[in-house]
């Protein structure tokens, strides 16, 4: 949305749908195929609607029936049709069609596109909102190569019509946003809304991949997702590439460990480890269908103000370094972890923390937006057999808390021993005590000012990428003693 001021009144500059529509269809540059499945063919519908469309569509089509849709793009191997593959099968088969059946001679100037959705709307029952894949190729330029944007989003309205034309207005979006916004990245996630709230619609992933997009960061991109409230979690795999949580989670056994990993230490893969060799011998627990997810929470992102990018590429590029999957997520309290968790699986869930945390969990403060308090957040947190596994703390007076010393507000004791005694809090016993003096507050300290005595108390490796890297503000010229 773009809002100006007139004296004491805001104008909003933004361009209807319509508006948008027909500046693309009154460039003569911008040519291209809709091919839309599973929702009718909403977007390029906007397109006609608002004339002049001859010179933009070369060709609109849907391919329902499935035998039809698996002859023209092909079978997928799991049988499914609204998936991030189909999509680009669609983007690759268009695009290709294009470039056969259109001579560049006969159109030098033209920037040719392809847009294509694979999408289910809300079942007869209502039990599913539906969902889809959105993606657009296109280029800026004739004589470079071809740009993609590809989303996943989620419906949230109760009618398919309703879904139906808020895929169409998001596509229009997309597309307006690909020709005139490409080299806003930031911006152009923000105008996917134009028109639309996030009531009616959650963008859960996006990628942007191309010439006009090689300094882009998609996790940066997926940051903004969160950000600004488009998701309440991303998830980007140890490549660094985005991906869609539901695909990663479903049907999955999990074990999440929440932290700041500023950077990663020695104490949190010692926590991670030993959490998950206990995990993995619960009952109903298979380790090679067991996901382990680092959590880094928004409000932790925040903890300095506002969210510093290069910090965060930071914590995430050592993650994905030492090969874990990590989720940036806007669930303050682990209640809602937990219940994000619960949409994608039936499977066991374990959280892995120290003992601070838990206290922190069992602090009323949390929970006074609830109607039922922290007895409403317990029961949503432990209502399907979730384990806590406990890394114990080395006090400031060199004693040692764990599950059985910790203490909590006298108010909590009764419900924290009713957990504590039916196992859903259990102690790690095989941590390494050498690791307990480790925090990673003061190895940050340390980088900052640029000291040594702390490489060792990262995991291996970790300390030579920091220092090549530039990480957590070392310094580029280090001191003589170093």
């Amino acid at each position: 949305m773009e809002i100006t001021h007139k004296g004491d009144k805001e104008i909003d500059l933004t361009p209807t749908i319509k508006q948008k529509a027909l500046r693309i269809n009154l460039n003569d540059d911008i040519y291209g195929t809709f091919a839309e499945i599973g929702a009718g063919q909403e977007t390029v519908r906007q397109f006609f609607r608002a004339g002049g469309a001859s010179g933009t569509i070369a060709k609109a089509m849907s391919a329902y029936d499935k035998d039809f849709s698996d002859d023209i793009y092909g079978v997928e191997k799991d049988g499914r049709y609204v998936t991030e593959d189909r999509l680009k099968k669609m983007l690759d088969h268009e695009m290709d069609l294009i470039e056969k059946r259109l001579s560049r001679k006969k159109h030098p100037n033209k920037l040719f596109f392809t847009f294509a959705n694979t999408v289910t709307t809300i079942d007869f029952a209502k039990q599913f909102k539906g969902h889809g894949w959105v993606g657009i190729r296109f280029q800026i330029d004739p004589n470079q190569g071809y740009n993609d944007i590809i989303l996943h989003v989620r419906f949230k309205e109760n009618d398919a019509r309703l879904q139906q034309e808020t895929l169409g207005i998001l596509g229009t979006n997309l597309i307006y946003g690909a020709f005139y916004k490409f080299n806003t990245p930031k911006s152009l996630l923000k105008y996917l809304y134009d028109h639309l709230s996030q009531d009616q619609l959650e963008i859960d992933t996006v990628n942007f991949s191309g010439p006009v997009f090689e300094h882009v960061d998609n996790r940066l991109m997926s940051l903004q997702l969160v950000k600004n409230g488009m998701t309440d979690a991303v998830m980007f795999s140890p490549e660094g590439i985005n991906v869609l949580p539901a695909t990663q989670l479903y049907k999955k056994n999990i074990l999440a460990l929440r932290g700041s990993f500023r950077p990663v230490t020695r104490v949190n893969i010692d926590l991670y480890k030993n959490a998950l060799d206990m995990f993995a011998n619960e009952k109903r627990v298979n380790r090679d269908t067991t996901e382990v997810i680092f959590e880094i929470t928004l409000s932790n992102l925040k903890s300095e103000g506002e969210i510093d990018e290069a910090d965060f590429l930071s914590r995430a590029d050592l993650l994905c370094a030492l090969g874990h999957k990590v989720l940036i997520s806007n669930f303050k309290e682990y209640y809602r972890l937990v219940e994000y968790f619960s949409s994608y699986t039936k499977q066991r869930i374990g959280l892995a923390m120290g003992v601070n945390n838990l206290v922190e969990i069992f602090d009323e403060k949390y929970y006074r937006h609830l109607s039922g308090g922290i007895l409403e957040a317990f029961g949503k947190l432990f209502f399907k057999d979730l384990k806590v596994y406990l890394y114990p703390l080395l006090a400031e007076d060199h004693s040692l808390k764990d599950s059985n010393n910790l203490k909590v507000h006298p108010r909590m004791k009764e419900l924290y021993k009713f957990f504590k005694e039916n196992g859903r809090v259990v102690d790690i016993k095989s941590y390494d005590p050498a690791l307990l003096g480790i925090f990673s507050r003061d190895i940050l300290q340390k980088i900052n000012n640029n000291e040594t005595g702390w490489e060792n108390q990262v995991p291996d490796g970790i300390a030579e990428l920091i220092k090549s890297h530039k990480l957590f503000g070392w310094a580029s010229a280090a001191p003589a003693s170093v």
